[in-house]
């Protein structure tokens, strides 16, 4: 099965019109030259796809890609991409998850997937050592997550298929539908689950039964695990013991915990929906990704409400989301409301915002009971946001304009309700206020995928000397002392050096959640991960490139659909003072178009359209990819 390093060298490219599919070998330098994850697909998508397609038309493409290290032993190292245009934003669609199907797709022998077309009816993939096949998909036509996922296993009959699946929010083309494997993994952004459905995919089933992909290197593999053993320790990892949720306390203390729609950064119920308080009631697991000892995910149980482990558990951001910013302060109900998100396989971010959206409306008049059937969108009721859930899922309703995102819900409603319409490119916002962490204010407005907080570690973590573990010391991060309020042009410098790190882990499928800086694995033991598991002599040098490379790439393909600089801003609430522990302090505008010019320059950007200078194309190897931008 395996060549003897981290990747196959073969890709499955599925034309669901005709049902044809092929197997594809790129060759060993574009794998080297792109590794994996965005990048890889980013490659295929500017080379083959025409600019101006409908996204959820037959001639979008859809991408999954895992990378050239998938599959090893190394905590946090198996992370895939889902690829496509975005129905979102029409732009770059681009979401990475963990779980399990990852690693499956290479154990069945394959390195990514490329999806063309539209299939007649519902059909779902079967990859199986070498085999692969189209079936039938009718039977699991507008059932849950979870009914899908048990029927494929027992009409294949073995429960250890790994299922990759769109739910019905992606079968009714809900503009941020999710994708979802194992129940409780997400490609969550980007709506690419309604690109699954609108090519009548429903899931992609995988299962290698032959042996597992082993590293070039043995020897260093073992130095490299001998070194995780013996200086991680899970008891004192606040991501082990609490999750992504870990933080909720420190962010109401510093003012920024998302809270009715960023009109507020403090929720007088923050304590009722810490990671703290989930370990210590409705938490039943700890639970992880495919050879992660770091098992930072949550299963909780509430049987009163009928929440099972089998779905998860929420993280930080479905809290936050579908709690803090919406006034909701019971976490058995946040839970229930994480198990309806991923029964339909919503993007839980998303979905929050646009409630929130409606209850600013509803509070304000603008939305009244006999736009909502009678729901009463008030703060605080969690009940109303589960049945919005539901009728945004299946498009019921006021549900069916929700389903097409905040920014075409606002300009279909008017009345002044644009104001309250949080998101930067048609991407909803995630939930971490840039009025307290500056760097965000860059990440959001630049990011080729709409608001996106995953671009670089956040504000805090350049605010001082830390003496045990420095920041990015590889990449020259040391000692900044650049407080989270500052927009200066340190740092914007800061951002821009740690964002280079952030690209490199999307393209080579490694969780910031296990890396520095937030994490135990460096830079330094990433690079010798890479080299173990390809033979290659690789340096950080040749993997921050590949970052930079799917950076140029996603930039050039925003140009190319109509996006110009024009589209790099904030939605106008970030521009206005906050109150609490920050009173007073928002993004300025002025500061913010300084630090914006200084990152295009940093970026090598030009200010006129946006497009990548040839100069940085060149440095780049993507000579190739100049005439793209032009082809808008």
């Amino acid at each position: 099965m395996s060549k003897g390093h981290g990747y196959h060298g073969k890709m499955l490219r599925v034309d669901l019109t005709r049902g044809d599919i092929q197997v594809e070998e790129p060759g060993d330098a574009v794998f080297r030259r792109y590794l994996g994850g965005g990048a890889l697909a980013s490659y295929f998508l500017l080379r083959e796809m025409e600019p101006g397609v409908d996204p959820l038309g037959p001639d979008n493409m859809l991408i999954f890609m895992t990378s050239v290290i998938g599959s090893g032993q190394l905590s946090g190292t198996n992370r895939f991409s889902a690829v496509a245009k975005s129905p979102l934003t029409g732009g770059y669609g681009e979401a990475e998850a963990g779980g399990y199907w990852g690693p499956e797709l290479k154990a069945a022998g394959y390195d990514g997937i490329i999806f063309t077309g539209r299939a007649e009816k519902p059909v779902y993939l079967w990859v199986t050592n070498g085999k692969v096949e189209l079936r039938d998909a009718a039977p699991y036509w507008g059932r849950q997550a979870m009914e899908v996922q048990d029927g494929i296993r027992a009409e294949l009959e073995d429960k250890r298929i790994r299922v990759l699946q769109t739910g019905i929010a992606g079968e009714n083309m809900v503009r941020y539908a999710a994708i979802s494997n194992e129940l409780k993994h997400f490609n969550g952004r980007c709506g690419l689950g309604a690109v699954m459905g609108s090519k009548n995919l429903k899931a992609v089933a995988c299962l290698g039964t032959g042996s597992r992909m082993k590293p070039m290197d043995m020897e260093l593999t073992k130095q490299i695990f001998g070194w995780f053993r013996k200086t991680y320790d899970k008891t004192k990892d606040a991501f082990h013991l609490y999750g992504s949720a870990r933080g909720v306390g420190a962010l109401n203390k510093d003012g920024i915990l998302p809270t009715d729609n960023f009109r507020a950064g403090t929720f007088d119920q923050f304590e009722n929906i810490t990671g703290q308080k989930m370990a210590d009631t409705i938490l039943t697991k700890r639970g992880t990704c495919y050879a992660c000892s770091i098992a930072c995910k949550r299963e909780v149980t509430v049987e009163r409400l009928g929440v099972t482990p089998l779905y998860g558990g929420p993280e930080y951001e479905t809290i936050s989301a579908n709690g803090s910013l919406l006034r909701i302060g019971d976490l058995e109900q946040i839970a229930l409301t994480n198990q309806l998100l991923a029964s339909y396989v919503l993007d839980s971010i998303s979905t929050g915002v646009v409630i929130a959206f409606a209850m600013e409306c509803f509070e304000k008049g603008i939305l009244t009971t006999e736009d909502t059937g009678g729901l009463e969108l008030t703060w605080g009721n969690a009940e109303a946001a589960q049945t919005m859930v539901r009728m945004i899922a299946n498009r019921e309703g006021l549900g069916d304009l929700l389903a097409e995102g905040v920014k075409r819900a606002a300009e279909k409603i008017g009345k002044g309700s644009e104001a309250f319409a949080l998101h930067v490119k048609g991407h909803e916002l995630r939930m971490h206020d840039p009025r307290g962490k500056k760097s965000l204010a860059l990440a959001y407005a630049t990011s080729h995928t709409g608001a996106d907080h995953m671009e670089a570690p956040h504000d805090p973590l350049y605010a001082g000397f830390h003496p045990n573990t420095t920041v990015l010391p590889e990449m020259g991060i040391i000692e900044e002392n650049l407080a989270p309020t500052d927009l200066s042009l340190r740092k914007v410098k800061t951002y821009y050096k740690a964002q280079r790190v952030w690209s490199m882990y999307n393209t080579i499928g490694m969780c910031d959640f296990a890396a520095a800086p937030l994490n135990h694995i460096t830079l330094t033991r990433l690079v010798e991960q890479v080299r173990a598991m390809t033979g290659w002599d690789v340096s950080l040098y040749e993997l921050i490139k590949a970052g930079e490379r799917a950076d140029s790439m996603s930039r050039i393909f925003n140009v190319r659909e109509g996006f110009t600089p024009d589209d790099d801003t904030l939605p106008s609430r970030l521009f206005e003072p906050m109150g609490g522990p920050l009173n007073g302090e928002r993004i300025d505008p002025g500061e913010f178009e300084q630090a914006l010019a200084s990152y295009y320059t940093l970026a090598g950007w030009d200010p006129k359209t946006g497009m990548p200078t040839e100069a940085r194309l060149m440095d780049l190897d993507l000579e190739w990819a100049a005439g793209e931008g032009a082809r808008a």
